[in-house]
């Protein structure tokens, strides 16, 4: 092995608990590059009055910031008098920038890893200091074509929405022209990243990292068959998706297979057949035995994590063509596709009816696993990103 690099990673949210894909996506990506043997230390912001997870130091050298709420409206002001994306000040952090800053000063790093475009600004001083270190910025999704859809779909808010997905289209093409690289998790998200850099700097695509196997929930959840969804955590696609279900897929599936039930973790409502849970802070329990993931997302660039860990659980998984996308394995062998409302209904009666296809489509998905997501490969594929990067900095 080469020599181990020692990397400062700058995130937007403490990724323990791995309560949603975002965080997942950083823990299994830090566990494959501590595996691989580099030294990765962490900088993000904790909540006031929720105290870290102890676990994260397993995986990292952690230096969290407290962060104390600040009123929304703030934001949106300095947004509109810089003229820049209200999303990206809202992520503005001067306490962890400094913290950046005295890190880089006092430790040795031979680079700086950013998550997310949100976290850019707290990389300032690896530009500025004295001897400058190169910075990899990983996106998880094109940001700017998030909002440009949710623009088409938000009403009378859609000139809004209009307006940030322009500046983050903006905002996105200076950071892959500034950054050493960027790293994109789909080839599709890739290549429109390198369109939004106009020509200039390095895009490549690596996979999110994820095991083949792991173990599922202990308890089984009531249903013939049981049927898993996501809720709704505040951010606007996933409402959509918990009320297109609920709404227009969930009666279908009933009428058609009166023995299923829906279980709805982290959202509130009520719908009959359907029993809606507290947002896990452990989601093994959410992929439980005999269950099946629906991934109703009509909105969406990255990759659904969830989907990674349901085949990893050893669940069947259905998805619309937008939850998929960007992830290998073919329709019928890794997942049941379903792009509207009667192909969801289909899709539940044949799992109710057929136990073979779901034990397939299982490990259909764990192949595909073993094959585009082992994290070793993922780990040497990252590493060779950061090597070019600091090779091209040297240069």
């Amino acid at each position: 092995m080469s020599n181990p690099l020692r990397i400062l990673w700058i995130a937007t949210k403490t990724p323990l608990p791995a309560v949603d894909g975002g965080r997942l996506l950083v823990v299994e990506t830090l566990r494959a590059l501590r595996d691989a043997g580099h030294a990765v230390t962490l900088v993000a912001p904790f909540p006031l009055g929720e105290p870290p997870s102890t676990e994260l130091a397993g995986l990292c050298t952690p230096r969290l910031v407290p962060d104390p709420p600040r009123p929304a409206a703030l934001d949106y002001l300095r947004a509109r008098l810089r003229r820049s994306p209200y999303t990206l000040e809202r992520h503005r952090r001067p306490r962890l920038r400094a913290e950046v800053e005295r890190l880089l000063r006092s430790e040795t790093f031979e680079l700086v890893h950013v998550e997310q475009l949100h976290a850019l600004a707290q990389a300032e001083p690896a530009w500025t200091a004295a001897a400058p270190r190169p910075v990899v910025l990983r996106q998880q999704n094109v940001e700017s074509d998030l909002w440009a859809a949710l623009a088409g779909r938000g009403g009378l808010r859609g000139p809004l929405l209009g307006r940030e997905a322009a500046a983050l289209r903006r905002a996105e093409g200076v950071a892959v022209r500034r950054a050493a690289a960027t790293v994109a998790l789909t080839e599709r998200d890739a290549a429109r990243l390198r369109e939004l850099g106009a020509g200039g700097g390095e895009v490549s695509c690596v996979r999110a990292p994820f095991p083949a196997m792991l173990a599922a929930g202990e308890t089984a959840l009531p249903g013939a068959p049981a049927l898993v969804l996501f809720g709704s955590d505040g951010w606007w696609p996933n409402r959509d998706q918990q009320r297109w279900f609920l709404d227009e897929v969930w009666p279908r599936v009933r009428a058609r297979t009166p023995g299923a039930r829906l279980h709805v973790f982290g959202g509130a409502g009520t719908a009959p057949g359907a029993t809606f849970h507290p947002a896990p802070r452990e989601s093994r329990a959410v992929f439980a035995p005999g269950a099946a993931l629906v991934v109703p997302v009509r909105i969406a660039s990255g990759v659904r994590m969830k989907i990674l860990e349901a085949w990893a659980r050893g669940l069947p998984v259905v998805a619309t063509p937008e939850a998929i996308a960007g992830l290998d394995g073919r329709d019928g062998e890794a997942f049941l596709l379903a792009p509207g409302a009667e192909e969801f209904a289909l899709a539940a009666a044949r799992l109710a009816a057929e136990p073979d296809l779901r034990r397939r489509l299982a490990a259909g998905g764990q192949k595909v696993l073993r094959e585009r997501h082992a994290p070793r490969a993922i780990a040497a594929a990252l590493e060779a990103v950061y090597r070019a990067a600091l090779a091209g900095a040297r240069r």
